[in-house]
């Protein structure tokens, strides 16, 4: 069983920013994305949470790379339009893949009262992925929103083009069962109202 999202179940929204979908920068000259669906379903978590009064938390990325679109000094650095935080949401700036690294995320959660973190964002196999990797080895009750999240193509070593689709399965099929529990947002909606009696929580390390 999963009990109930209530207080303390906190929405981490990871880099849901415009310059995600500039894919020829993150999967080559055959740039492409999965999961078209991730923006709205955000949006459906987004809204849920804050009519609910729980809170929502973000993080923004601010590439040490020169050639990132993911700055925010460039156009892409700007949040993607219905997902964008309120002045009263906690922003966290970072510049490396996990949300906790150089950045007040753990402290400022802890304040709060948070003990769940309810995941979604880009990328699935790069920001999301490290950044549930250290909630979940940090003692946060972690769930991530899989059909919340997407990601890009990926060119290996030897020049193989492996599918989006591909690269986000492998993702959350690495992460549920050790660092968090997967869902997907119909049931992350449904655990606002009460307890999944037919999902079991599955992360390890504990």
């Amino acid at each position: 069983m999963i009990s109930k999202f209530s207080n303390g179940t906190a929405l981490l929204l990871i880099d849901v920013q415009q310059g995600v979908n500039v894919l020829t920068h993150w999967g080559g000259p055959t740039g492409r994305r999965n999961n078209p669906d991730a923006e709205p379903n955000m949006a459906k978590l987004l809204d849920a949470w804050r009519s609910h009064g729980l809170p929502v938390a973000y993080t923004q990325h601010d590439s040490r790379e020169a050639a990132s679109p993911l700055k925010l000094s460039e156009p892409g650095g700007a949040w993607i339009e219905d997902l964008a935080p309120t002045a009263s949401e906690l922003v966290v700036c970072k510049d490396v893949n996990s949300g906790f690294i150089g950045t007040n995320l753990e402290i400022e959660l802890r304040r709060r009262g948070v003990k769940r973190l309810v995941v979604c964002g880009f990328f699935t196999n790069m920001c999301v992925e490290t950044t549930v990797r250290m909630a979940g080895n940090m003692g946060f009750d972690t769930y991530l929103v899989h059909d919340a999240c997407a990601t890009t193509n990926r060119v290996g070593p030897d020049g193989s083009d492996r599918d989006p689709e591909l690269v986000h399965d492998m993702t959350v099929a690495n992460l549920h069962g050790e660092f968090c529990t997967a869902i997907d947002h119909q049931q992350a909606l449904a655990l606002l109202a009460e307890d999944a009696t037919d999902l079991e929580r599955v992360q390890g390390n504990e």
